[in-house]
């Protein structure tokens, strides 16, 4: 199962973010732009992930939850059929043995009746091997009988926990999912108009530099890829940043990222009109 943010992640994230209004994404002809406007497209599209991001934190652990209830169900669905098939065969398994007693105690009373009208001793000992025969049968039949129904009182027990189980996950799968498609509602409309802002941030960025985004942002705990300088340190880590290497990101001639944690930095004022 892939790793998972933890709820004090996912606080970071909300804390940390930025929480700017979403920028008006400026039209800018993707590879005929200069090294101040790729990186002003770039701390847009992190201001617009990041609110996508709150969003979707919101909804807490319930799409985690609601997966794993998904995969449990599943599992328990599994465990049930698996049982059910086991308890059919010994039912039927039961079923045969008794028809086979059966089947020896008439082969039993056949051989006893013709053991009054045998001619030697030949045709005597012949009978009662086959009345032994068919006496031990009815013994391990009767003792396999016996071993079937521990096994089935023992598998149905489990089948009726199991289907118990299944039950209450099922109801709490339903619980969870009204409780997550709620707050989706009350998000999706927001998200779906965030995403779109997103998808037209991306096409102005040039496939390098998007693709160097994605891999910070995916690397970031708290999804932060573009951070801008907050009180000389960069908005990721936090570590200081030197002044003349503040100065060169104020002038915004090159992509410059953070020595400590890799994040692409930018001058707090980027988004300001010129």
């Amino acid at each position: 199962m892939a790793s998972r943010k933890s709820k004090s992640t996912e606080e970071t994230a909300i804390a940390e973010a930025p929480k700017k209004q979403t920028p008006v994404v400026r039209h800018i002809d993707k590879g005929d732009n200069t090294i101040e406007d790729k990186l002003r497209a770039l701390y847009q599209l992190q201001l617009i992930d990041s609110q996508v991001d709150r969003i979707r934190i919101t909804r807490g652990e319930l799409p985690m939850e609601v997966s794993d209830l998904e995969d449990e169900i599943a599992g328990l669905q599994t465990r049930i059929n698996n049982y059910s098939e086991e308890v059919k065969s010994l039912e039927d398994q039961i079923k045969n043995r008794k028809n086979t007693i059966k089947d020896a105690q008439t082969l039993i009373k056949k051989y006893q009746s013709q053991q009054g009208s045998v001619k030697n001793n030949r045709e005597f000992d012949s009978l009662n091997k086959e009345l032994e025969y068919q006496q031990l049968e009815i013994q391990l039949c009767e003792k396999r009988i016996k071993e079937h129904t521990a096994d089935l009182a023992a598998k149905k027990q489990i089948l009726e926990a199991s289907e118990a189980t299944l039950e209450e996950r099922s109801q709490d799968l339903q619980n969870k999912k009204n409780e997550l498609d709620s707050i989706i509602a009350e998000t999706e409309k927001e998200e779906a108009e965030l995403v779109g802002e997103s998808n037209k941030a991306s096409d102005v960025i040039e496939e390098r530099l998007l693709t160097a985004y994605k891999r910070i942002r995916n690397n970031a705990r708290n999804g932060l890829a573009v951070v801008s300088i907050t009180r000389d340190a960069c908005g990721g880590c936090f570590n200081k940043i030197p002044p003349q290497r503040q100065l060169d990101i104020r002038q915004r001639k090159k992509v410059i990222v953070c020595e400590h944690c890799g994040r692409i930095l930018v001058d707090a004022n980027i988004l300001d009109k010129d």
